[in-house]
């Protein structure tokens, strides 16, 4: 079991054990020491390789697509880029559609994709269910299909069928979130919860970042907002102005599902005279580690922390994956252990080029396990 896993299982026990019998001071004292634990062993940098060293040799003379749900999307785009450096390390041919954060162009992009008769698809960031007519139709002409953040768990996805969906647990990163409010406000973080729960993996992570403020005694989550990520540009400015009108200086944490919302925050801010160094609401993204979050965290503007995702790193797994897919093996279940970014440890595992590239040789590995 991994350190941050342990970690997670005691303090999820010590949560059961918080309930009755205790002062809440003392509940509160027991909760912020394990929080603090657990925000520890997230943000050390150089963390090992901890995913799998053996699996079937290339597969030769493949195709793959992948299909992106917005190419401006860091986090898309990240995936996309190291998918494209794995695929060229194992010499397959490689081509990337742009659903363009519209429902209906990914349904065209994927039905394109289809029409080049690939042998593989990767979902970037498209839901499988959402898309789930596309997806079956790819999968009874024998394309295999892999995803990335495609649905609100990592794994297999049965139905549509997905051989395997790639992400970072997201129940721990949107705990991982919500936790470092509470330990950066010393149990007092009064928090603006923002996803879009078009997609599973966005209500899996803000139900998870709730819960995680709400066990905390002194802490409290003012409000839920459920607001289209692909209309982020648009709506979150007066989203902003409307929540300080309505919370003012009790508003002290925003804790999104990706860091795009941020990017359009700080105007609104800035007009209500909020100091991007010290004042607060201060910003906790549970993913995906855009440039611009890196850049904000490193500039002490508004953004505090960021749950990043190695996007490189899940790139090459969707390669990888779907090698196994074609040799006829299963999946091989990786699931790499969520990362904090934080002031203190921002030029680390590839932070000083602003993205999340663990410092743990994952490359090397992945050509060796396919003989390239």
């Amino acid at each position: 079991m991994s350190g941050i896993r342990m970690v997670r299982r005691n303090f999820l026990a010590s949560l059961a054990a918080l309930i009755g019998g205790v002062s809440k001071s003392q509940a509160q004292n027991d909760y912020l020491a394990q929080a603090r634990a657990y925000i520890a062993k997230a943000t050390q940098p150089g963390a090992p390789w901890t995913g799998p060293r053996t699996g079937p040799k290339a597969q030769p003379g493949k195709l793959v697509i992948y299909v992106s749900q917005d190419q401006r999307n860091g986090g898309a785009q990240g995936v996309g880029d190291g998918a494209q450096q794995a695929a060229k390390a194992i010499g397959w041919d490689y081509r990337i559609l742009d659903g363009q954060s519209s429902v209906a162009l990914a349904t065209s992009a994927l039905n394109e994709a289809i029409a080049l008769k690939p042998q593989g698809i990767i979902l970037g960031t498209i839901d499988a269910k959402e898309q789930a007519p596309v997806v079956e139709k790819a999968d009874k002409l024998g394309i295999k299909v892999v995803g990335w953040h495609a649905a609100g768990a990592p794994g297999p996805v049965k139905d549509p069928p997905v051989f395997t969906n790639i992400t970072t647990e997201p129940k721990e990163v949107g705990r991982l979130a919500a936790l470092y409010a509470v330990v950066d406000s010393n149990g007092t973080a009064n928090a603006v919860v923002i996803g879009d729960n078009l997609y599973a993996i966005s209500s899996v992570k803000t139900d998870e970042a709730i819960a995680a403020i709400k066990a905390c005694p002194g802490c409290s989550v003012l409000a839920f907002e459920d607001t289209p990520i692909a209309d982020a540009a648009n709506r979150t400015p007066q989203l902003t102005t409307t929540l300080l009108a309505r919370y003012g200086k009790k508003w002290n944490y925003s804790i999104a599902v990706n860091d795009l919302w941020f990017d359009f925050m700080a105007p609104s801010l800035q007009a209500a005279g909020v100091d991007p160094a010290t004042g607060y609401p201060r910003q906790i993204s549970a993913g995906d580690g855009s440039v611009p979050a890196f850049e904000r965290i490193r500039n002490r503007h508004f953004q505090i922390a960021t749950v990043a995702e190695p996007l490189h790193l899940h790139g090459w797994m969707c390669i990888d994956e779907l090698n196994r897919a074609f040799a006829g093996t299963g999946p091989s279940l990786f699931v790499p252990p969520p990362h904090l970014f934080v002031r203190e440890n921002i030029d680390r595992d590839g932070g000083a080029q602003n993205i999340y590239d663990p410092e743990n040789g994952y490359r090397d590995i992945y050509k060796k396990i396919w003989g390239v």
